[in-house]
């Protein structure tokens, strides 16, 4: 799994040769970075992107370089609030009947 501060210390320190790119899956982009390393454009384009890694969150991070998506919260919540529910029933606050439809109405929303 890659890691945003990884992703940042290689864009500061070998972004004009691609460091972060190589790192972070882009080869393509990593060696044009490469082969224009003679010039200042890779430089340029490193600091760009160091910025924008420094105020990128984690979350973005993720979801743009480690393929994490909304949905794989949306399951980790779905099953917070699944747990919640059966909570509900065992304390006998929410009936056999509530329990059911709403667990089923989760369910289907995963």
């Amino acid at each position: 799994m890659k890691t945003k501060t990884t992703a940042l210390l290689l864009c500061f320190f070998l972004g004009a040769l691609g460091g972060h790119k190589f790192y972070l899956g882009q080869t393509g982009w990593g060696i044009a970075y490469l082969l224009l390393c003679w010039t200042v454009i890779p430089s340029i384009a490193a600091f760009v992107e160091f910025i924008m890694f420094l105020i990128m969150t984690e979350d973005e991070f993720n979801r743009k370089y480690n393929g994490a998506t909304a949905a794989t919260a949306s399951v980790k919540d779905s099953t917070s609030a699944l747990s919640d529910l059966k909570k509900l029933y065992d304390d006998g606050v929410i009936t056999v009947e509530e329990y059911e439809e709403k667990r089923k109405k989760m369910l289907k929303n995963i």
